[in-house]
């Protein structure tokens, strides 16, 4: 694997960009990693490994840049992650309080430049490209799978936070405007998406041009997906991967097997 970290220019500055690949066998489709709530890290480049080794040119973009790329790490004392509901109060205050600089549009204008500097480098080949987003990154999917629909053809969103809102641009009604496939992996015990958020999505899915499919992963709590977290559930980050390997397959084509 080939690995490198690039400054991608955006109109609000330089943001590190983590990017790997296959040494061989490319030029290869194009995946954005959206990180979590909690920046980017060792974590995140793993799984942008996992992902290329089968044949995709990762991105992990740091969308906290604009405050000089933080990254929030606390640990219980097996090494696990900390999830932040297990934090006490004013740590919890301090994590959201620092998030709120990050808006949806601003995710969405750095995702432009992620895909601009993409198109750009010869480990990339032209055509859609794939997305997968956790948590935080799992509602800035949908953002981006909405704004840049040519672009953005297989996205992946799990454990997704306020995936819909009373706003009238909650983040669900980007439905009408996406192409492909999109793929949502939820946690039943996930106080962030209830049945009625889950019924909301589907609704708001149904009768569009995208391609829309999810699993609700019994007993499961929010942050199941991410390795190393106290809440990590194996059997349930394996399925979505088993759905998100697919939907990649048929829609970006990795290892040369674009269509002619």
């Amino acid at each position: 694997m080939k690995e490198k970290i690039v400054g991608i220019e955006t109109p609000d500055g330089l943001m590190e960009t983590f990017i790997t690949h296959p040494e061989q066998g490319g030029p290869f489709p194009p995946v954005i990693i959206f990180m979590d709530v909690w920046g980017i890290r060792e974590q995140l480049f793993d799984i942008a490994r996992r992902i290329g080794t089968v044949g995709y040119a990762v991105a992990v973009p740091n969308f906290y840049y604009r405050k000089g790329g933080i990254t929030f790490d606390y640990r219980h004392p097996d090494g696990k992650t900390i999830s932040l509901k297990a934090l006490d109060a004013a740590e919890q205050e301090k994590i959201l309080a620092f998030l709120s600089h990050l808006t949806d549009d601003f995710a969405v204008s750095d995702t432009g430049a992620v895909l601009d500097y993409l198109a750009t480098d010869e480990a990339v080949r032209p055509g859609p490209a794939g997305s997968v987003g956790y948590c935080l990154g799992g509602r800035l999917v949908v953002r981006a799978a909405g704004a840049f629909p040519d672009a953005i053809q297989a996205s992946a969103s799990l454990h997704g936070t306020r995936l819909v809102t009373d706003a009238p641009d909650s983040p669900h009604l980007e439905a009408s405007r996406m192409k492909g496939e999109i793929y949502c992996g939820y946690g039943e015990l996930d106080h962030y998406t209830p049945p009625d958020v889950i019924a909301s999505v589907r609704d708001a899915f149904a009768g569009v041009e995208v391609d829309y499919f999810d699993t609700v992963h019994a007993q499961v709590d929010h942050g199941y997906a991410i390795p190393d977290r106290d809440v990590f559930d194996k059997a349930a980050a394996e399925r979505d991967w088993e759905q998100i390997f697919a939907m990649y397959h048929r829609r970006l084509h990795p290892y040369g097997d674009a269509p002619a």
